[in-house]
Protein backbone atom coordinates (compact mmCIF):
# COMPACT_ATOMS: atom_id res chain seq x y z
CA UNK A 1 0.00 0.00 0.00
CA UNK A 2 1.07 3.49 -1.00
CA UNK A 3 2.04 5.55 1.98
CA UNK A 4 -1.00 8.35 0.71
CA UNK A 5 -3.12 5.41 0.67
CA UNK A 6 -5.52 4.93 3.86
CA UNK A 7 -7.91 2.25 4.50
CA UNK A 8 -11.70 3.89 5.35
CA UNK A 9 -13.57 1.22 8.27
CA UNK A 10 -16.27 4.00 8.92
CA UNK A 11 -17.55 6.09 6.54
CA UNK A 12 -20.53 8.91 6.48
CA UNK A 13 -22.02 9.61 3.25
CA UNK A 14 -24.07 13.39 2.89
CA UNK A 15 -26.37 13.11 0.69
CA UNK A 16 -28.53 15.69 -1.27
CA UNK A 17 -31.62 13.80 -2.33
CA UNK A 18 -32.21 16.64 -4.96
CA UNK A 19 -29.24 16.70 -6.46
CA UNK A 20 -28.54 15.45 -9.98
CA UNK A 21 -30.83 13.35 -12.64
CA UNK A 22 -30.18 9.88 -10.71
CA UNK A 23 -32.42 7.72 -8.56
CA UNK A 24 -31.38 7.86 -5.30
CA UNK A 25 -32.89 4.97 -4.24
CA UNK A 26 -30.59 2.70 -6.65
CA UNK A 27 -27.72 5.29 -5.85
CA UNK A 28 -28.25 3.86 -1.81
CA UNK A 29 -28.16 0.58 -2.96
CA UNK A 30 -24.96 0.44 -4.91
CA UNK A 31 -23.24 2.53 -1.53
CA UNK A 32 -24.34 -0.35 0.11
CA UNK A 33 -22.81 -2.95 -2.05
CA UNK A 34 -19.70 -1.61 -2.88
CA UNK A 35 -19.22 -1.13 1.31
CA UNK A 36 -20.47 -4.70 2.06
CA UNK A 37 -18.19 -5.86 -0.51
CA UNK A 38 -14.73 -4.21 0.94
CA UNK A 39 -15.93 -4.77 4.96
CA UNK A 40 -16.92 -1.08 5.26
CA UNK A 41 -19.29 0.50 7.58
CA UNK A 42 -21.41 3.77 6.99
CA UNK A 43 -24.29 6.03 8.22
CA UNK A 44 -26.08 7.90 5.74
CA UNK A 45 -27.49 11.65 6.41
CA UNK A 46 -29.87 12.91 4.03
CA UNK A 47 -29.68 17.10 3.86
CA UNK A 48 -33.40 18.78 4.37
CA UNK A 49 -32.48 22.42 3.85
CA UNK A 50 -32.88 23.19 7.07
CA UNK A 51 -30.26 23.42 9.85
CA UNK A 52 -28.05 20.76 8.19
CA UNK A 53 -24.68 22.77 8.63
CA UNK A 54 -26.13 22.30 12.81
CA UNK A 55 -27.55 18.62 12.09
CA UNK A 56 -24.62 17.48 10.57
CA UNK A 57 -22.42 19.23 12.46
CA UNK A 58 -23.68 17.44 15.89
CA UNK A 59 -23.62 13.72 14.04
CA UNK A 60 -19.90 14.34 13.31
CA UNK A 61 -19.35 15.04 16.86
CA UNK A 62 -21.29 12.42 18.14
CA UNK A 63 -19.62 9.75 15.46
CA UNK A 64 -15.81 8.70 14.75
CA UNK A 65 -15.67 8.42 10.65
CA UNK A 66 -12.59 7.67 8.54
CA UNK A 67 -13.73 9.71 5.85
CA UNK A 68 -16.84 11.49 4.87
CA UNK A 69 -18.35 11.62 1.10
CA UNK A 70 -20.38 14.74 -0.10
CA UNK A 71 -22.93 13.31 -2.56
CA UNK A 72 -24.32 16.08 -4.70
CA UNK A 73 -23.30 19.39 -5.74
CA UNK A 74 -21.34 22.51 -5.00
CA UNK A 75 -23.15 23.40 -2.30
CA UNK A 76 -23.30 19.47 -0.72
CA UNK A 77 -19.15 19.28 -1.22
CA UNK A 78 -18.83 23.28 0.50
CA UNK A 79 -21.44 22.76 3.43
CA UNK A 80 -19.27 19.20 4.46
CA UNK A 81 -15.83 20.74 3.66
CA UNK A 82 -16.01 23.48 5.84
CA UNK A 83 -17.19 20.96 8.48
CA UNK A 84 -13.99 18.92 7.81
CA UNK A 85 -11.52 21.76 7.91
CA UNK A 86 -8.89 21.58 10.34
CA UNK A 87 -10.42 17.97 11.95
CA UNK A 88 -8.24 15.47 9.83
CA UNK A 89 -11.26 13.61 8.52
CA UNK A 90 -10.71 13.41 4.88
CA UNK A 91 -13.50 15.08 2.56
CA UNK A 92 -14.62 12.63 -0.68
CA UNK A 93 -17.34 13.76 -3.50
CA UNK A 94 -19.11 11.77 -5.50
CA UNK A 95 -20.53 14.31 -8.15
CA UNK A 96 -24.00 14.71 -8.58
CA UNK A 97 -24.81 18.54 -9.26
CA UNK A 98 -24.90 20.81 -12.47
CA UNK A 99 -21.04 22.10 -11.95
CA UNK A 100 -19.16 19.90 -9.63
CA UNK A 101 -16.51 22.76 -10.00
CA UNK A 102 -13.89 21.76 -7.11
CA UNK A 103 -14.25 18.21 -7.92
CA UNK A 104 -13.22 18.76 -11.72
CA UNK A 105 -10.16 20.22 -10.52
CA UNK A 106 -9.44 17.67 -8.21
CA UNK A 107 -9.67 15.43 -11.20
CA UNK A 108 -12.46 13.64 -9.52
CA UNK A 109 -14.36 11.02 -12.30
CA UNK A 110 -17.55 12.85 -13.28
CA UNK A 111 -18.90 9.42 -14.26
CA UNK A 112 -20.64 8.44 -10.17
CA UNK A 113 -19.95 4.93 -11.01
CA UNK A 114 -16.13 5.39 -11.49
CA UNK A 115 -16.46 8.15 -8.29
CA UNK A 116 -17.57 5.28 -6.43
CA UNK A 117 -15.09 3.37 -6.22
CA UNK A 118 -13.02 6.14 -4.50
CA UNK A 119 -14.73 4.17 -1.09
CA UNK A 120 -11.90 1.63 -1.47
CA UNK A 121 -9.37 3.01 -3.97
CA UNK A 122 -8.08 6.13 -3.45
CA UNK A 123 -5.28 8.35 -2.15
CA UNK A 124 -5.46 10.75 0.97
CA UNK A 125 -3.94 14.05 0.10
CA UNK A 126 -3.73 17.73 1.72
CA UNK A 127 -5.76 20.68 0.02
CA UNK A 128 -5.14 24.73 1.41
CA UNK A 129 -8.31 26.55 1.86
CA UNK A 130 -8.84 30.33 2.65
CA UNK A 131 -11.29 32.41 4.90
CA UNK A 132 -12.93 35.23 3.86
CA UNK A 133 -14.50 37.35 7.05
CA UNK A 134 -14.06 34.39 8.97
CA UNK A 135 -16.20 31.86 6.08
CA UNK A 136 -14.66 28.89 4.79
CA UNK A 137 -14.01 28.53 1.25
CA UNK A 138 -12.27 25.43 -0.63
CA UNK A 139 -12.70 26.37 -4.18
CA UNK A 140 -13.43 29.99 -5.76
CA UNK A 141 -15.17 33.07 -3.94
CA UNK A 142 -16.44 36.05 -6.25
CA UNK A 143 -17.84 39.79 -5.75
CA UNK A 144 -18.77 41.35 -9.20
CA UNK A 145 -20.70 40.28 -11.99
CA UNK A 146 -19.98 35.94 -11.68
CA UNK A 147 -21.60 36.62 -8.04
CA UNK A 148 -24.17 38.38 -9.24
CA UNK A 149 -25.17 36.12 -12.27
CA UNK A 150 -24.95 32.81 -8.97
CA UNK A 151 -27.01 35.15 -7.06
CA UNK A 152 -29.95 35.20 -10.08
CA UNK A 153 -29.31 31.50 -10.51
CA UNK A 154 -29.69 30.01 -6.74
CA UNK A 155 -33.04 32.62 -6.85
CA UNK A 156 -34.11 31.01 -9.72
CA UNK A 157 -35.89 27.55 -10.08
CA UNK A 158 -34.22 25.95 -12.94
CA UNK A 159 -30.52 24.42 -12.74
CA UNK A 160 -28.18 23.46 -14.93
CA UNK A 161 -25.52 25.12 -17.41
CA UNK A 162 -28.13 26.56 -19.63
CA UNK A 163 -30.26 28.14 -17.35
CA UNK A 164 -26.99 30.22 -15.72
CA UNK A 165 -25.80 30.97 -19.38
CA UNK A 166 -29.11 33.01 -19.85
CA UNK A 167 -28.97 34.60 -16.81
CA UNK A 168 -25.53 35.34 -17.48
CA UNK A 169 -26.29 37.33 -20.49
CA UNK A 170 -29.31 38.65 -19.27
CA UNK A 171 -27.10 40.84 -16.43
CA UNK A 172 -24.38 41.41 -18.76
CA UNK A 173 -26.25 43.74 -20.91
CA UNK A 174 -26.79 46.54 -17.99
CA UNK A 175 -24.07 45.39 -15.48
CA UNK A 176 -21.66 48.19 -14.61
CA UNK A 177 -17.90 47.71 -12.95
CA UNK A 178 -17.81 48.49 -9.55
CA UNK A 179 -14.80 49.80 -7.55
CA UNK A 180 -12.80 47.93 -5.53
CA UNK A 181 -9.48 48.50 -3.47
CA UNK A 182 -7.57 45.41 -2.79
CA UNK A 183 -4.33 45.30 -0.82
CA UNK A 184 -2.05 42.38 -0.44
CA UNK A 185 1.17 40.99 0.82
CA UNK A 186 2.23 41.02 -2.90
CA UNK A 187 0.62 44.28 -4.15
CA UNK A 188 -1.94 46.37 -4.53
CA UNK A 189 -5.09 47.48 -6.84
CA UNK A 190 -7.29 50.33 -6.69
CA UNK A 191 -9.80 50.94 -9.44
CA UNK A 192 -12.98 49.18 -10.99
CA UNK A 193 -13.63 46.11 -11.93
CA UNK A 194 -15.97 43.54 -13.70
CA UNK A 195 -15.61 41.07 -11.32
CA UNK A 196 -13.09 40.04 -8.44
CA UNK A 197 -12.35 36.18 -8.13
CA UNK A 198 -10.62 35.30 -4.75
CA UNK A 199 -9.41 31.69 -6.14
CA UNK A 200 -7.99 28.44 -4.37
CA UNK A 201 -8.48 26.82 -7.26
CA UNK A 202 -8.90 27.25 -11.50
CA UNK A 203 -12.06 26.80 -13.00
CA UNK A 204 -15.67 27.09 -11.86
CA UNK A 205 -18.58 24.22 -12.52
CA UNK A 206 -18.83 25.51 -16.07
CA UNK A 207 -15.35 24.68 -17.02
CA UNK A 208 -14.66 28.49 -17.38
CA UNK A 209 -10.79 28.83 -15.61
CA UNK A 210 -10.66 32.42 -14.04
CA UNK A 211 -7.35 31.23 -12.30
CA UNK A 212 -5.38 28.39 -14.86
CA UNK A 213 -1.81 28.51 -12.88
CA UNK A 214 -3.80 27.54 -9.36
CA UNK A 215 -2.61 24.73 -7.31
CA UNK A 216 -4.80 23.91 -4.21
CA UNK A 217 -2.02 22.97 -1.83
CA UNK A 218 0.60 25.47 -2.45
CA UNK A 219 0.18 27.79 0.78
CA UNK A 220 -1.26 30.55 -2.01
CA UNK A 221 -4.19 31.79 -2.98
CA UNK A 222 -5.17 34.13 -6.41
CA UNK A 223 -7.08 37.62 -6.28
CA UNK A 224 -8.01 37.29 -10.11
CA UNK A 225 -9.59 40.73 -11.42
CA UNK A 226 -11.26 41.21 -14.55
CA UNK A 227 -10.81 45.04 -15.38
CA UNK A 228 -13.46 46.96 -17.28
CA UNK A 229 -13.56 46.22 -21.25
CA UNK A 230 -15.50 47.27 -24.60
CA UNK A 231 -18.24 45.07 -25.36
CA UNK A 232 -16.53 44.42 -28.50
CA UNK A 233 -13.53 42.44 -26.42
CA UNK A 234 -16.27 40.16 -24.50
CA UNK A 235 -15.93 37.11 -26.84
CA UNK A 236 -12.31 37.18 -26.58
CA UNK A 237 -12.30 37.31 -23.23
CA UNK A 238 -14.98 34.30 -23.05
CA UNK A 239 -13.35 32.59 -25.44
CA UNK A 240 -9.81 32.76 -23.06
CA UNK A 241 -11.64 31.66 -20.01
CA UNK A 242 -12.61 28.63 -21.86
CA UNK A 243 -9.05 27.83 -23.50
CA UNK A 244 -6.95 28.01 -19.94
CA UNK A 245 -5.30 31.41 -21.27
CA UNK A 246 -7.32 34.32 -19.39
CA UNK A 247 -3.88 34.92 -17.45
CA UNK A 248 -3.18 36.49 -21.21
CA UNK A 249 -5.90 39.07 -21.74
CA UNK A 250 -5.00 42.70 -20.83
CA UNK A 251 -7.99 43.20 -19.06
CA UNK A 252 -6.87 40.67 -16.62
CA UNK A 253 -4.68 41.09 -13.31
CA UNK A 254 -3.80 38.24 -11.22
CA UNK A 255 -2.33 38.83 -7.54
CA UNK A 256 -1.22 35.83 -6.11
CA UNK A 257 -0.59 36.07 -2.21
CA UNK A 258 -1.01 34.73 1.06
CA UNK A 259 -3.80 37.44 2.79
CA UNK A 260 -5.67 40.00 1.23
CA UNK A 261 -8.02 43.15 2.29
CA UNK A 262 -10.61 43.60 -0.11
CA UNK A 263 -12.40 46.84 0.11
CA UNK A 264 -15.78 46.40 -1.49
CA UNK A 265 -17.33 50.17 -0.75
CA UNK A 266 -20.46 49.45 -2.90
CA UNK A 267 -21.38 46.36 -1.15
CA UNK A 268 -21.38 44.52 -4.46
CA UNK A 269 -22.80 40.85 -4.12
CA UNK A 270 -20.43 37.89 -3.28
CA UNK A 271 -20.74 34.28 -2.91
CA UNK A 272 -18.53 32.03 -1.65
CA UNK A 273 -17.97 28.40 -3.38
CA UNK A 274 -21.14 28.94 -4.73
CA UNK A 275 -23.59 30.06 -2.17
CA UNK A 276 -24.33 33.74 -2.06
CA UNK A 277 -23.29 35.44 1.13
CA UNK A 278 -24.16 39.26 3.05
CA UNK A 279 -21.72 41.48 1.28
CA UNK A 280 -19.19 43.40 3.58
CA UNK A 281 -17.75 46.43 2.98
CA UNK A 282 -14.24 45.16 4.14
CA UNK A 283 -13.44 41.54 3.30
CA UNK A 284 -10.40 39.80 5.16
CA UNK A 285 -8.95 37.18 3.18
CA UNK A 286 -6.63 34.27 5.03
CA UNK A 287 -4.82 31.09 3.91
CA UNK A 288 -5.19 28.08 5.63
CA UNK A 289 -2.34 26.02 4.49
CA UNK A 290 -2.93 22.18 3.63
CA UNK A 291 -5.78 22.42 6.52
CA UNK A 292 -8.02 19.89 4.41
CA UNK A 293 -7.76 16.44 3.91
CA UNK A 294 -9.22 15.54 0.24
CA UNK A 295 -9.89 11.84 -1.14
CA UNK A 296 -8.57 11.95 -4.72
CA UNK A 297 -7.90 8.95 -7.03
CA UNK A 298 -4.82 6.97 -6.92
CA UNK A 299 -2.68 8.82 -9.73
CA UNK A 300 -1.66 6.72 -12.72
CA UNK A 301 1.88 7.19 -12.33
CA UNK A 302 3.71 6.63 -8.73
CA UNK A 303 4.27 9.94 -7.52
Amino acid sequence: MRKDEQKLHNLLFVLNPIAGDIEKDDLKEDIQAICQEHGITYDIFTTTGEKDAENLKKQLGENKYDGVFAVGGDGTVSLVGALLIGTGTPLGIIPLGSGNGLSKDLDIPQDTEEALELIHSHVVRNIDTITLNGMPSIHLSDLGFNALVVERFCEGDTRGPGSYVWIALQEYLGYEPKAYKIETDNGNFEGKAFMVTVANANAWGSNASINPDGVLNDGRFEICLIEPFPRAASLGILYKLYTDSIDSSVYTKIIQCRRATIYNPDREVMHIDGEPVEAAEKIEVEMHAKSLKVILPVPDTGQ
